[in-house]
């Protein structure tokens, strides 16, 4: 690829797919970017990235094409040679996240789990499309979410003496015993027991137990964990989930906030928006909260039974001028925010992605050639370029390697 080719590509803006899952909002990502949405079909994401099930589109060429056939036209190039020997693609992919109403609970294997899994998997000819196929593919699913608005969520078990607090207090006939030898073992494997229980209740004990457990969370609606259960019950009627916010922390981040969400984390979010960024995987194992399929025995062999403390949630950045960076132990992503940058210099060491949040945002190569984005929408950024600056009125987010 010549040099010129180069100087002639350095910024590709992306047409981005929007998601419309039931689950999301008909007006947050209109409200807060002026997306269209005319028919009011809920818009659930807006995915920025190479994912086979929504490739963005850039223009190359004059050329509409998938950005994953871009980057396939010189990999080292694109994404660096680093990132492109060891991941093979863009390793990862972003999202604007919208929820109106709760998202399932999760769970996501480590990417051993998931080579593993998948691997089984296949070898049980089970079709990728299978309702009861775990693993779509190899790859593990570690999120970061920055709100952009209140964003309620839980993420992580709860303290045990806290879990067996309200478990004690409901006083539920059906789970006396579970109750009763989680209280012997306030442990890793006490917690997987207590957990397993749960979710294998047979249909009538599960019934009975969830009206008790209704029923206490009625009287108790002045607690923030009971007045979810109320809440979530509207939208999933006795579904097993509704025993989660007990469970695990809930969490509303304000504005402004992140959090980091780790392989093996149980976790769902609630209602609010936010950009979400995470590993490249469509590796979900279902825990509650949906109607879709939950395979215990697998959900339980690739869950973490350790308590998150709740003040270790809220991830801190690192600052650096006008960069807030967030501190991430996985090699598939960076993510920062830069704040009112003006010709703000950036080094470019691998492929990214930046999406413009509160007003439109310039960039300039070493050429001196200028681009403009609207607020809400994104531009890749290839590794070739080396360096750009950065002007904005607002926070721009960056995804990057």
């Amino acid at each position: 690829m010549s040099s010129n080719h180069f100087s002639l590509h350095s910024f590709f803006p992306m047409e981005n797919k929007i998601q419309n899952y039931a689950w999301g909002s008909t007006s947050s990502i209109h409200d807060l970017f002026g997306f269209e949405n005319k028919s009011l079909q809920p818009q659930a994401e807006v995915w920025m990235g190479t994912h086979p099930k929504g490739c963005s589109m850039v223009t190359f060429d004059q050329h509409l094409m998938p950005l994953s056939e871009l980057i396939n036209i010189n990999k080292s190039a694109y994404l660096s040679s680093e990132i492109a020997q060891e991941f093979g693609d863009l390793p990862f992919l972003f999202k604007i996240l919208a929820a109106d109403k709760a998202l399932s609970i999760q769970v996501h294997p480590s990417k051993n789990q998931a080579e593993k899994g998948f691997e089984k998997e296949e070898k049980a000819k089970i079709p990728l499309t299978a309702d009861h196929r775990n693993y779509k593919d190899t790859n593990h699913k570690p999120e970061l979410v920055y709100a952009l608005t209140d964003y309620q969520a839980m993420n992580g078990f709860r303290k045990y003496d806290e879990i067996m607090g309200f478990f004690v207090a409901l006083n539920i006939l059906e789970l006396a015993d579970l109750v009763n030898d989680f209280s012997h073992a306030l442990t890793p494997q006490g917690l997987k027991t207590f957990f397993s229980g749960l979710l294998t209740l047979s249909e009538q004990r599960k019934h009975n137990a969830l009206e008790q457990l209704l029923t206490y969370a009625q009287a108790h609606q002045d607690q923030i964990a009971f007045a979810l259960i109320i809440d979530l019950n509207h939208q999933y009627p006795y579904d097993v989930g509704l025993f989660s916010p007990l469970l695990l922390n809930v969490i509303t981040l304000q504005s402004g906030e992140a959090m980091y969400l780790s392989a093996n984390t149980p976790h769902a979010y609630i209602k609010g928006t936010g950009l979400e960024i995470m590993a490249n995987s469509d590796n979900v194992l279902r825990a509650g909260l949906t109607p879709k399929h939950i395979d215990v025995n697998e959900l339980v062999e690739c869950t973490n039974f350790i308590p998150i403390a709740f003040e270790n949630l809220i991830l801190s950045p690192q600052k650096e001028g006008l960069c807030d960076n967030y501190p991430i132990p996985v090699g598939d992503f960076n993510f920062g925010i830069i704040h009112s940058p003006k010709e703000t210099a950036i080094e470019v060491l691998g492929a990214e992605i930046l999406m413009a949040i509160d007003s439109d945002l310039e960039l300039c190569n070493q050429a001196g050639d200028v681009m403009t984005l609207p607020k809400g929408h994104s531009v890749f950024v290839p590794a070739y370029i080396e360096s750009y600056l950065l002007s904005s009125n607002g926070r721009v987010a960056r995804a990057f390697n």
